[in-house]
């Protein structure tokens, strides 16, 4: 079994939950597309000091790049897109307002 990846942020918990987002569905982290780092939230990947932020390109939407913080799957940014707000593999519900951010980390 390969070992899950280290997310990073602020007050990170074992689920990816930080200080910025921690409500129950907040189970998600980010790899970025800059820094190839995964991150609970573009805040904490803000803190973290990045001078770079950019985002995702369509034509990478197969990579995987989100962590499912209940089950540690990594997901395509297609399949996180595509899933309703649950985890395909476990059906953890991830927070559904965290559409409101994915121009922050997906071209759209």
């Amino acid at each position: 079994m390969c070992a899950r990846p280290q997310v990073l942020g602020l007050d990170v918990d074992p689920e990816t939950r930080c200080r910025h987002y921690h409500s129950e569905n907040d189970r998600i982290a980010i790899r970025f597309y800059c820094c190839g780092n995964y991150f609970s939230c573009y805040e904490c990947h803000e803190a973290a000091g990045c001078n770079n932020p950019s985002v995702w390109p369509k034509e990478q939407f197969r990579e995987k790049v989100i962590l499912c913080g209940a089950c540690g799957t990594e997901l395509s940014i297609r399949e996180y897109l595509d899933c309703a707000s649950a985890c395909p593999h476990c059906a953890a519900a991830f927070n559904p307002g965290c559409s409101l951010h994915k121009h922050l980390y997906f071209e759209v």
